[in-house]
Parts: structure tokens; C-alpha cells; sequence
């Protein structure tokens, strides 16, 4: 029998490839002239260290052959999403000024990607079907 992939866990870790990319290069934290660095930056190690748990559970529900398991798994990258929205400006302060990087362009593309990471893998968990344990009485 040929094994199907789940299209949500599959799904979740393109978004979450996506945050691990975007935040080293062009979703990055503001970049200070000097060297120092901000709470943006730590801000971004934070999401950065997120995004990559979060494809490590995918690629773990993409393996899962039991649908308890698999169900287990969406339901901690629900988490690790909510814990990756929270990160920026909520958790981790960000740079003051509203037209800086990290609060015009990083702050709301991470809430986007982490958001549809959690909603797939809401939608993964609910849909996922429960077996039956057969005690043979």
C-alpha cells in the first residue's frame, strides 16, 4: 500500500522553510550601522530557533505512521506557531520606531506564516481520524 503524505504537515513545513529563509535574509531584524545589535535581533534568533522546531515537527508528522501519533505532533505545532506569533514585539521587544524593519516588514510576514501554520495544523488535528483499539472481549 502506497503511503499518502500529509498535505497539512507538508504544507507546515514549507511555511516554516519559509520563516527559517525569510528571516535570515529579506524578513530579517533591522541591521545597526555600528554593529549593536537591538532586541529586534534577538527577536529574530527567537523566531529563527521557532521556525526550525516547527519544521522539525513537521518533518516528524510527515514520517509518523500512526494517526494518534501524527495528531500529537499537530497539536504541539499549533503551539510552537501561537509561541512563534508571540515572539515579535509581544514576548521580545522590537525597535521603537514603526518604520524600522523589524515592525514593517518581519513583525507582520512572521504573523502571517506562523498564523497559517497554526491554522493548517489546527486543520490537521481535526482531521485526523481516531482508531479504535479492538480488546478482543
Amino acid at each position: 500500500m502506497k503511503k499518502k503524505v500529509p498535505v497539512p504537515a507538508l504544507a507546515i513545513l514549507i511555511l516554516a522553510t519559509l520563516v527559517v529563509a525569510g528571516v535570515k535574509t529579506v524578513l530579517g531584524p533591522c541591521v545597526h550601522e555600528d554593529g549593536s545589535f537591538g532586541p529586534c535581533h534577538w527577536t529574530g534568533q527567537a523566531v529563527f530557533g521557532t521556525a526550525v522546531l516547527l519544521a522539525v515537527q513537521s518533518l516528524c508528522a510527515i514520517v509518523q505512521r500512526q494517526e494518534a501519533g501524527r495528531r500529537g505532533l499537530y497539536l504541539a505545532m499549533m503551539l510552537t506557531a501561537v509561541l512563534g506569533i508571540l515572539f515579535p514585539g509581544t514576548l521580545i521587544g522590537l525597535c521603537g520606531m514603526a518604520t524600522m524593519r523589524c515592525r514593517a516588514v518581519m513583525r507582520p510576514a512572521v504573523t502571517i506564516l506562523f498564523s497559517l501554520a497554526a491554522i493548517l495544523s489546527l486543520a490537521g488535528f481535526l482531521t485526523g481520524r481516531t482508531s479504535r483499539m479492538d480488546t478482543g472481549a
